[in-house]
C-alpha cells in the first residue's frame, strides 16, 4: 500500500509540479499544457521565464509524440481502435529555475542518431544554435529515420540555461528507453 502522505512529501521535498506516465495524446497534452500555464500565472513567474518553459515543455512532449516507440491501443466505444504513443515527464522547480524530465523508448538503431545529434547541439553557443536553427529551416534534406530536420531539439538547446542532459537505458533486444533533463531559467 502506498502511503500517500509520504508520496506527497517526496514530490514537495523534490520541487516536482507535475507527474505524468502514460498514453500521450494532442487533447491531453493541451490540458496539462493549460495547467501548467495557469501555475506559472499563479507563481507570477516573468513572462520569458514562463514563455521558455512551456516553449521546452512542448517541443519535448512533441518529440514523444513523434518518436516514441512505445504504443497504447485504444477502442472507444464506437469508434475504430487508435494507438497512442507513451512517455513520461515531470516538471519542477529547483531554486529559481524549472526543470523539465521527459522518458520513452526509442527504437535502438534510433540511439546514436538522437545521441550524435544531441552532443553536437550541446557543443554550440546561443548563437550558434540561432544560426544552426536557421540553417536547419532552409534545408530540403531530413535525417534517416526523423520526422523533422530535427528542429524540435535545437529548439529546446536554444531556450534552455545549461546543456542537454540525456541517458539512454538498454530495455531490450529491440528498445531503449531514452531520458531527457533540462533546465529552464535562473542559472
Amino acid at each position: 500500500m502506498i502511503d500517500m502522505m509520504e508520496h506527497h512529501r517526496m514530490l514537495r521535498d523534490y520541487n516536482i509540479n507535475v507527474v505524468y506516465s502514460g498514453p500521450l495524446w494532442a487533447e491531453g497534452i493541451a490540458w496539462v499544457a493549460g495547467t501548467l500555464r495557469k501555475r506559472m500565472e499563479f507563481e507570477e513567474l516573468p513572462l520569458e521565464t514562463s514563455q521558455e518553459v512551456f516553449s521546452v515543455f512542448v517541443e519535448q512532449v512533441n518529440n514523444m509524440l513523434m518518436y516514441s516507440a512505445e504504443k497504447e491501443q485504444f477502442e472507444a466505444p464506437g469508434e475504430q481502435q487508435t494507438e497512442a504513443p507513451k512517455g513520461t515527464f515531470i516538471l519542477g522547480t529547483n531554486g529559481k529555475s524549472h526543470f523539465i524530465q521527459t522518458g520513452n523508448l526509442v527504437r535502438n538503431d534510433a540511439v546514436d542518431l538522437i545521441k550524435n545529434k544531441i552532443d553536437h547541439l550541446n557543443t554550440l553557443d546561443k548563437q550558434e544554435l540561432r544560426k544552426y536553427y536557421k540553417k536547419q529551416m532552409r534545408s530540403d534534406s531530413v535525417d534517416n529515420g526523423s520526422k523533422g530536420a530535427g528542429l524540435g531539439l535545437i529548439e529546446i538547446a536554444r531556450r534552455i540555461s545549461s546543456k542537454i542532459e540525456y541517458a539512454f537505458t538498454p530495455f531490450d533486444e529491440d528498445f531503449t528507453f531514452f531520458a531527457m533533463y533540462v533546465t529552464i531559467g535562473g542559472l
